[in-house]
């Protein structure tokens, strides 16, 4: 694919800034134990590399989150459902490049935008769902822990809002622990589909995935049993050192 000189994908992704994209990209794979990370690739690389978007591997088995989370739950959303909205994010992207260079048609960038903000945010959401988990979870301390109560009034208050705002997603979507980098304090938020009902400037530091496909294998219909689950399986020093990274940025 042909472009103009000063047109890249990496620049159009920057210039979109479209929907819930922009959520994900500062923290993209932190924590993953990858091949990528390994190399001189910075952490906000793993989910993109070499022009396109791209789907790390798991840092832990599929069956590592029993019995909270089964393995055929695992191996199908990694495998299936994030695999595919890394296919549809490159889709958009590759489309936007060619409206961009002159080759592609302009009357659909509204379109391909909008494809990005769905398929690039789901890929951004997921490569912190996966690393906001681990086998038996982790500890909540320390700084984290502290902003939790000053925030919240206490880790509870905190645990029923979460829980609260995650079990009441109206149709599919995520329950968001954020941090709001104009008042510089820690939010919770929903998220519908991947990119819909988000505030601008926060950065996501927890998520979970309260779409069907996240839990209807194990729990059916029991969307609140599933994220009371996933409470155990939370790797706070993961979510913590977003915390850290996400308070040192301003917006302004």
């Amino acid at each position: 694919m042909k472009m103009e000189e000063g047109v890249s994908r990496r620049d159009l992704i920057k210039t979109l800034g479209v929907g819930g994209l922009a959520l994900g990209l500062t923290s993209l794979g932190h924590g993953a134990q990858t091949e990528e990370k390994k190399s001189s690739l910075p952490k906000s690389q793993i989910g993109y590399k070499e022009g396109a978007f791209v789907l790390p591997p798991l840092s832990y088995a599929y069956d590592a989150l029993e019995p909270h989370i089964d393995a055929q739950t695992m191996k199908l959303h990694h495998d299936k459902h994030h695999a595919g909205y890394v296919k549809g994010a490159n889709k958009a992207l590759k489309n936007l490049a060619d409206i961009a260079s002159g080759q592609g048609d302009a009357s659909l960038v509204k379109h391909w935008a909008r494809e990005l903000a769905f398929h690039g945010s789901g890929h951004a959401m997921h490569l912190i769902f996966w690393n906001n988990m681990k086998p038996g979870g982790s500890e909540l301390k320390g700084a984290l822990a502290d902003a939790l109560v000053a925030d919240f009034g206490s880790i509870d208050g905190f645990k029923n809002l979460f829980l609260g705002a995650s079990q009441s997603v109206e149709g599919s979507g995520w329950g968001i622990l954020g941090y709001e980098h104009v008042s510089g304090r820690l939010v919770v938020i929903q998220a519908e589909k991947h990119q819909d009902h988000t505030v601008q400037g926060i950065s996501p530091l927890l998520v979970v995935d309260v779409w069907e496909h996240a839990y209807y294998l194990k729990y059916q219909n029991r969307r609140g049993d599933y994220i009371k689950a996933f409470m155990n399986v939370i790797n706070w020093d993961d979510v913590a050192n977003r915390y850290a990274q996400a308070s040192r940025l301003s917006v302004a």
